[in-house]
């Protein structure tokens, strides 16, 4: 009846008429949208928390496991675990990029899952004493070879590291908050909420596996992180196309090094003769001077590179922070865990360092709060991160003294694992000191580098400034894994022994504290360029005609037959 009486109609009214039967009513479409929303903050919350706990889960006792399953020396497993951690945090930004770039989101999500499967897939295999769940009717043991093992090993880690990558740039990239149009305040509060649930994941973690992989079943929490993983697969199941971020364009980390590359190789050549004098040695990577790139990308990568002093200085404070998963955790390990009856998992120790961040989060939130209700002004997030390196570099120093200390007690008898090592009658809990300091520091510094790196720049190149500031994290595990190599070599192991009572850690953290102190005072004298956020980063927005104009004044200039005053008049 109604498509007759539409039939019915002229052309025009019954289309009319169509179009207003098709539509959806006003009262169904919000709470439809806010559904979807709101699954889609479950989806990525699950898998968030399935790869937080994945990851914490393997780097949990990754010494311990090396150190007493495998046969490492202590700066081995040290260099293992660091560097696992330094891949980790590498890869998003790696993989994000070769996603945009190459493959597509959607196909390296879905093979980064498969990595993740695969990888934590090896770690039960390589962790799990065989004869343990399997002897054959000869009552005969298989075990793998240690070659084997190691192969394994190494496979599967890597495996995970990729797989850690693609979940985190794709998934849950810190692109995907809505941060736009938020002030100081608001932004400081929301990075320091947002490290407070991280770290309230990795307090669980700490606790719960450190406990099963060293007390109740050994290596039985290995097989954690692979079930993990199966359920963040069962979340990019839920939502596959509504869990991906796509970042907004504005350039990439491959433009941002070409600038530097050309800028290098013109001043290198010596063209000024098609350049002639520039402001800054940057702009001889530009069109008009003979370079490659436009004045928009050129522009973009000046405002990034003032900020490249607070990356490269966060190297050596990350290596600082990388001393709780290796040399804190192996002065815990060589200390007496008991606690009367109880034997403590190393992990707890962690724990110890993480209670700061819980603590403090709160009680900024509100200091700040008060200060802006009496119309005072917070400390800058410069000094807080210069408080953050004096904790840092006194946290390590206080480690120096903890091992002289430690090794004046006598020798006692631990089990670790099913193996009986000779450890050092001091109570773990005296070590507490220094991880409390690391862990202000990591509450003062890191939620004020993300604020500064977003504050600083433009909103349509804020994805590659964290992008680099993640890169100084991962590069600042990479450097501690180097320094430990390093100092394990040139000392002959006497800084980093594999038994500490015959040898000389203390210096190794000594040598340390002096490094981290000297990095503060090159901060503290540079800091004056990130005190005041309220002017954020201005890159410069070009028409398309007048880069073609530079682009025309740029070739006329290497014939030498341009008018400058006439070409400059018009731009």
């Amino acid at each position: 009846m109604v498509a007759g009486d539409l039939r019915g109609l002229p052309a025009g009214r019954g289309q009319q008429l169509r179009r207003a039967s098709q539509t959806p009513r006003p009262d169904q479409g919000p709470p439809r949208k806010s559904r979807k929303k709101l699954q889609v903050i479950i989806c990525v919350l699950l898998v968030e928390l399935c790869e937080r706990f994945t990851f914490f889960g393997i780097v949990c006792n990754m010494i311990l496991f090396c150190t007493v399953k495998l046969g490492y020396n202590n700066y081995l497993a040290a260099t293992v675990n660091l560097s696992f951690i330094g891949a980790s945090t590498l890869t998003p930004v790696l993989v994000g990029w070769f996603a945009e770039t190459c493959l597509g989101r959607t196909k390296v999500l879905y093979l980064c899952a498969f990595l993740h499967f695969f990888g934590t897939a090896m770690l039960p295999v390589v962790a799990f004493p065989f004869e343990d769940f399997y002897i054959d009717t000869h009552h005969m043991t298989h075990q793998l070879e240690p070659r084997e093992q190691q192969i394994l090993f190494y496979t599967g880690l890597l495996a995970a590291a990729l797989g850690i990558g693609g979940i985190r740039a794709i998934l849950c990239p810190m692109g995907a908050y809505s941060l736009q149009g938020y002030n100081q305040h608001q932004l400081l509060a929301f990075f320091n909420w947002f490290y407070w649930l991280v770290n309230l994941n990795s307090t669980v973690v700490f606790l719960g596996i450190a406990y099963i992989q060293q007390s109740v079943a050994k290596n039985l929490a290995f097989l954690i992180p692979f079930i993990s993983v199966l359920l963040a697969l069962i979340a990019i199941h839920m939502m596959r196309n509504k869990l991906t971020y796509k970042p907004k364009k504005g350039g990439s980390l491959l433009t941002t090094l070409g600038v530097f590359l050309n800028s290098l190789r013109m001043c290198c050549l010596h063209y000024r003769h098609l350049s002639g004098d520039v402001t800054s040695w940057l702009d001889r990577a530009k069109e008009n001077n003979g370079g490659r790139y436009s004045e928009t990308h050129v522009e973009n990568v000046k405002v990034l590179a003032k900020l490249f002093p607070l990356y490269g200085l966060q190297l050596l404070y990350r290596a600082c922070i990388t001393q709780i998963p290796s040399g804190y955790y192996i002065q815990t390990m060589n200390s007496n865990l008991h606690l009367n009856d109880l034997l403590l998992p190393i992990g707890a120790m962690n724990v110890i360092s993480i209670l700061p961040l819980l603590l403090l989060a709160p009680l900024f939130e509100c200091v700040a709060s008060c200060y802006l209700s009496t119309g005072k002004t917070p400390l800058a997030p410069a000094k807080l991160i210069t408080l953050g390196h004096i904790c840092a570099a006194l946290s390590v120093l206080l480690a120096g003294l903890s091992e002289l200390q430690r090794k004046s007690y006598p020798l006692v008898e631990q089990t670790l694992s099913g193996k009986v090592l000779q450890v050092s009658s001091m109570p773990c809990f005296q070590l507490a000191p220094q991880y409390v300091l690391l862990g202000l520091a990591e509450a003062l510094v890191t939620p004020a580098c993300s604020l500064i790196s977003f504050q600083l720049t433009p909103s349509h190149i804020r994805g590659i400034s964290l992008h680099f500031l993640t890169l100084s994290y991962g590069g600042g595990c990479l450097l501690g894994a180097f320094i430990v190599q390093l100092v394990y070599f040139i000392s002959g192991g006497n800084f980093y022994p594999n038994t500490l009572h015959d040898g000389n850690l203390e210096r190794f953290f000594f040598l340390l504290a002096t490094l981290m102190a000297l990095n503060t005072v090159v901060f503290w004298s540079v800091s004056y360029r990130y005190m005041d956020l309220s002017v954020q980063g201005k890159a410069l927005t070009i028409s398309p005609l007048a880069e073609k104009l530079l682009h025309y004044k740029a070739s006329l200039r290497f014939y030498d037959t341009v008018d400058h005053a006439s070409i400059e008049s018009i731009l």
